[in-house]
């Protein structure tokens, strides 16, 4: 039988984002408080300011390029201050925002646009080069793209936001009626990390009931007066906003509680490390690769970081060993959640005086939903239920759940039912005080001759390893075995390195220190490959393709350096 949060019901208005974020009556805040600020330049935008320029775009939007209902706006950019204007800006016009990776190639991109079927294309001036040619492959002129930013262009034949505006003064522009459940507002697109990113469609209603399950689930910790000295919590962000992660939970989440966000364009340990420390933060969301480098890097002794009061890690369970190696080094806590783009994205959260119970867990389910567990049949036959504390695969239902995946019906059709269950392809179990734990996904599961083995589980224990760095654990065929095997993809640490130790011993070092922690079926058959790095998308999750595509038929071949 499904289970309910145990977070009471909370109520959820049925408005578009523009009314519950700027046309609110329970705005505690004043006008003048910073919301985004620029870390490094320090420009910033008070809530007056960025509802002032946010009309403008969206305004100018409809004067110069006639905007309509539905339009979509790409975002190619790194993260920046005036990415909230022209969100907001096109969300007040009806339109769409659909960002992308910054890191996209010309291919890549022009993808997302025709997939999109992108009206206009908003950039910086370091992309503007790429996003000229994807917009030229798809058929967009070169004065539908906008650039943001410091930068202008040096040719002046690309606008600056600050330009698109409704210069004539007409008076006949008026906010777009929106049907909160059924309009999108986001379209932001998967990783990739299995195939083809797909457009996932989330509603204003969607993003409204996230802002309003993360706010009570995390139980209001984080406000626009908290802090040490009661002028607000201070948010450090580095977090990709063209992900959902940050779209809710950094950009429309300061906007809602008032928060000061300030904002990193890319991640940098030692920059992360001096923001902290100069700001003053109190607060960041984070990523397991951070949370290593918090765990091991020697630039983190250099700062003072005692202004934080917490961190939130998402995107891959942490083990408590590492939460533990963090915090006795920086005395700083870390909690965990839980989420998916297309569930806008927060599903779990840990309470804040939580983070120190159920380690490993990603806490509880957000309010106003329901989940169940389901078994993961081979055969084709149909899944069923599995009793609360049994592992399965997790489906979850609410008014945060996605509307569907973009002009692919036959995917939604493959993991969203007509009651609104959405079948999350991650595998774990509950506790009895409601604590979820996530052991792997479906599709990652590695088959040794009939067992299911979590590389997840394997990575947790390899982790913790002194000569391991990084590592990633994947399923290899092995013609020796007739079955797939485990291999470990190792990032060797500088102690390890600088031990005189072959890599040949060390890798046996490692395979028999694992065999003493795990059962006989989940050992390194597959033996383990050292390599530079962990491929990762920009929100922490392990890119597992590259590294199959790389070492297959390692398990027969001699060693490699990736």
């Amino acid at each position: 039988m499904p289970v309910s949060s145990n977070y009471p019901l909370v109520d959820i208005p049925e408005v578009d984002l523009w009314t519950f974020l700027f046309e609110r009556k329970d705005r505690a805040y004043p006008d003048d408080k910073i919301l985004y600020q620029d870390a490094d330049t320090q420009r910033h935008y008070t809530y007056k300011s960025l509802r002032d320029a946010s009309l403008d775009f969206g305004k100018g939007l409809k004067a110069i390029y006639e905007w309509r209902k539905n339009d979509v706006l790409a975002l190619f950019t790194p993260n920046s201050v005036d990415t909230p204007v022209v969100m907001w800006g096109t969300l007040w016009a009806g339109g769409i925002l659909s960002p992308a990776n910054p890191g996209y190639t010309v291919d890549e991109l022009a993808f997302q646009l025709k997939n999109s079927g992108a009206k206009g294309l908003v950039t910086q001036a370091q992309l503007l080069s790429v996003a000229r040619e994807a917009a030229k492959r798809v058929g967009m002129s070169e004065d539908r793209i906008i650039l943001i930013g410091d930068q202008r262009d040096p040719d002046a034949r690309v606008k600056h936001f600050t330009s698109v505006r409704n210069i004539s003064g007409a008076t006949r522009y008026r906010k777009q009626k929106i049907n909160p459940a059924k309009d999108v507002a986001f379209l932001v697109y998967s990783s990739g990390t299995t195939g083809v990113p797909k457009g996932v469609m989330l509603s204003h209603l969607n993003i409204v009931a996230n802002i309003r399950q993360q706010y009570i689930g995390e139980g209001g910790m984080l406000s626009w007066d908290g802090g040490h000295d009661g002028k607000g919590d201070r948010v450090l962000a580095f977090l990709p906003f063209y992900h959902i992660y940050g779209l809710t939970c950094l950009i429309t989440q300061a906007l809602y509680k008032g928060y000061h966000l300030i904002v990193m364009a890319k991640f940098d340990i030692e920059k992360w490390c001096a923001h902290v420390q100069n700001y003053r933060c109190t607060f960041s969301y984070i990523v397991p690769p951070v949370v290593l480098l918090l765990g091991k890097h020697p630039v983190v002794d250099k700062y003072d970081l005692s202004s934080l009061r917490m961190m939130n890690c998402g995107a891959a369970p942490l083990t408590q060993e590492l939460v533990e190696a963090v915090y006795s080094r920086i005395k700083v806590g870390i909690k965990q959640g839980y989420g998916l783009s297309e569930t806008s994205p927060t599903t779990h959260s840990q309470r804040w005086e939580d983070w120190r119970v159920a380690m490993g867990s990603v806490g509880r389910l957000m309010p106003n939903m329901e989940a169940k567990y389901m078994t993961m049949p081979e055969d084709g036959s149909e899944a069923k239920e599995v009793a609360v504390g049994q592992v399965g695969e997790l489906y979850l239902r609410g008014p945060n759940v996605f509307l569907g995946y973009h002009e692919n019906p036959e995917a939604t059709r493959g993991c969203l039912s007509e009651d609104g269950w959405f079948q999350t392809g991650d595998v774990g179990y509950q506790d009895a005080k409601g604590n979820f734990y996530i052991t792997d996904r479906v599709k990652e599961l590695i088959k040794y001759k009939g067992f299911q083995v979590p590389p997840a589980e394997l990575e947790g224990y390899l982790v913790d390893n002194d000569a391991i760095d990084d590592v990633a654990v994947i399923g290899i065929e092995s013609e020796t075995h007739g079955s797939e095997v485990p291999m470990a993809c190792v990032v060797r640490s500088a102690k390890s390195k600088s031990s005189g130790i072959s890599e040949k011993d060390e890798a046996a070092n490692i395979i028999k220190w694992l065999d003493s922690k795990v059962a006989s079926h989940k050992r390194l058959r597959g033996g383990v490959q050292f390599v530079d790095e962990i491929p990762k998308n920009p929100s922490g999750k392990i890119l597992r393709r590259i590294l199959k595509q790389k070492f297959k038929g390692a398990a027969e071949a001699p060693k490699a350096k990736l």
